[in-house]
């Protein structure tokens, strides 16, 4: 009995109440939103079949979206392959023109065919003019 004296000191809560509104939130965008499209309404009753065919559109056009953008993201990593292999390709043929460059000069043809026995004229060319009759 004591213990029950102690507790009529104490305050006892009262119920749950709501919070007031304040002015702010009543002019909300989302407020307006949920005034506007009656949202309890859906939520109670689902989604009319009126808004079917352009629910179905709107599906549609997101498989379209995310298959273009994955058809995107493929063919730029076709590009990238690509220019890889153009850049190896163009140094490919950089250094086998720099080698035929070389392997073509005077000197070089000439140490060359000095392994087969020929060798390279002492007399320089000369022009043979055909005499007219």
């Amino acid at each position: 009995m004591q213990n029950l004296g102690l507790l009529k000191n104490y305050k006892v809560m009262s119920g749950n109440t709501f919070k007031i509104k304040s002015a702010s939130s009543k002019n909300s965008f989302f407020s307006w939103l949920e005034k506007s499209l009656k949202v309890d309404d859906f939520v109670e009753q689902g989604i009319p079949l009126r808004f079917l065919p352009q629910l179905l559109f709107l599906a549609g056009l997101l498989i379209f979206y995310i298959g273009n953008k994955h058809f995107a993201e493929k063919t730029i990593r076709n590009i990238n392959r690509t220019e890889r292999e153009v850049e190896d390709l163009r140094a490919d043929y950089t250094t086998l023109k720099a080698e035929y460059m070389f392997a073509s000069k005077q000197s070089e043809v000439a140490r060359r065919v000095g392994k087969i026995g020929l060798t390279e004229s002492k007399i320089p060319p000369f022009k043979i003019i055909p005499e007219k009759k």
